[in-house]
């Protein structure tokens, strides 16, 4: 791993001016930032919603319980395609979405983990992700125009300490590189 790391440092660098580019922006220009990140939901949710609709029907033969992936997928399918065809939505209507989204996962997500308790054990960890993901909508429901707020300074904040770190990072390795090849 060190090789690799120490041969594309500056790639930890670039990455590490990305984010800290991205937490700037969600400070300084929020509702662009908002907006960009309306579009990058919009498609994370579609092609999940895909990708799980696909996996329901390919093996809808492999379990009696193909059916709430399948719902995972069009819920994801819907969620994805109205916030793309309406991209000016607020970042209020954009906490609603997925608000409700993450409250529909977490509900399937229970569902799923009750079933898979007769065949894995640890499936209490599933149960606890789909509450956790309906406690989120909960909360997101509750104010949304503040809930947008918030998340994007979270979201800004979060790329800022990541940026500086992986910026950091990517310059010790290189330091590291060179002292090693002398």
């Amino acid at each position: 791993m060190f090789t690799l790391l120490s041969r594309y440092w500056w790639v930890l660098v670039a990455r590490g001016v990305m984010a800290i580019a991205l937490g700037v922006f969600a400070f300084v220009w929020p509702q662009q930032t908002i907006t960009a990140l309306v579009l990058v939901f919009g498609a994370i949710a579609l092609v999940d919603g895909t990708f799980a609709f696909v996996a329901s029907i390919a093996g809808h033969r492999l379990s009696p319980y193909w059916w709430v992936l399948l719902l995972q997928g069009l819920l994801g399918i819907a969620v994805g395609v109205l916030t793309l065809f309406n991209p000016a939505i607020t970042a209020a209507a954009l906490l609603i979405y997925i608000a409700v989204w993450a409250m529909g996962m977490g509900v399937l997500q229970v569902i799923a983990a009750v079933r898979l308790r007769r065949d894995i054990s640890g499936e209490w960890w599933l149960a606890l992700g789909g509450l956790a993901s309906v406690a989120f909508g909960i909360l997101l429901l509750r104010n949304p125009a503040e809930g947008a707020l918030a998340v994007l300074w979270l979201i800004g904040g979060f790329a800022l300490v990541c940026g500086v770190m992986l910026t950091i990072g990517g310059f010790d390795i290189r330091r590291l590189r060179r002292r090693l090849a002398a």
